[in-house]
């Protein structure tokens, strides 16, 4: 399969490497979660904002604690995934709450209010476009239902494309059960992320140009009850991904052409 062929590629080019590209691909994949959910900052700012924490001007605050709130929250799956950490639900509202931790807001609901910002569960029904979700009296038992499964599969001995897959289903799973007010795009993302760190595979990234597909995708495999309809999706996602970091690391690798570099000044 290319998939398979692409992640040996990679890895082996993963090795030569002489610069700190892991924590550019992180950033990456703030960029691109967090333009999903409408955040406007460019990658450059995103970069610019993580490791110098500047803002960029003419820009709502609340975007840029969207990307920064996100890091923390991959930096939490990243080291959680490293501990081999069980998947349960207490991670799963850990990961929602510094994702939601600087732009979550509290819901009044007739069964009491729910701080976003806290990981808490929803106490309403939800709907996103022709989207219906569970009621909300089913999001507990269904996402402890989903975090066993999930273990009892990551202690099996998966071949690289049933890890993905694995990873894949994760997402496609935790994002239909909507359990959360807010950040349920960014949270189901960075279970799939935690799923590919825990097996040591390089980090997915849903690019934020193909939205409108990822979208669809979702609401395809929900009406058709198909789950390779979003994994050929992710698949399609992840493959274009191999490719494109490939391909920049053959590009450090080539000896420079023509008249070399010149300062511009």
């Amino acid at each position: 399969m290319e998939i398979l062929e692409l992640l040996s590629e990679y890895k082996q080019l993963r090795l030569k490497e002489v610069i700190d590209h892991e924590k550019f691909n992180l950033i990456s994949i703030d960029h691109h979660s967090t333009r999903i959910e409408g955040s406007t900052l460019t990658e450059v700012e995103a970069q610019v904002l993580i490791n110098e924490g500047k803002t960029p001007k003419g820009k709502p605050l609340e975007e840029s604690l969207m990307v920064t709130d996100h890091h923390a929250a991959l930096l939490f799956v990243l080291e959680s995934a490293l501990k081999k950490k069980s998947i349960s639900v207490l991670l799963i509202q850990a990961i929602n709450a510094l994702v939601m931790r600087g732009t979550g807001k509290i819901y009044n609901t007739m069964l009491g209010s729910v701080d976003s910002r806290t990981g808490a569960f929803r106490k309403g029904n939800v709907t996103a476009g022709i989207s219906y979700f569970p009621n909300f009296d089913k999001v507990e038992r269904l996402t402890i239902e989903l975090a066993a499964k999930l273990n009892e599969s990551l202690k099996k001995p998966l071949t690289p494309e049933e890890q993905l897959k694995l990873s894949f289903d994760a997402h496609f799973n935790l994002v239909s059960i909507h359990p959360f007010y807010d950040g349920n795009g960014r949270t189901s993302r960075l279970l799939m992320n935690y799923i590919q760190a825990y097996f040591e595979l390089p980090l997915a990234i849903v690019h934020s140009e193909n939205k409108v597909e990822y979208i669809q995708a979702l609401i395809d495999t929900r009406e058709k009850e198909d789950i390779k309809i979003f994994r050929d999706f992710m698949f399609g996602e992840y493959t274009a991904l191999l490719k494109g970091e490939i391909e920049r690391f053959k590009e450090m690798e080539r000896p420079s052409q023509g008249k070399g570099f010149r300062f511009l000044f």
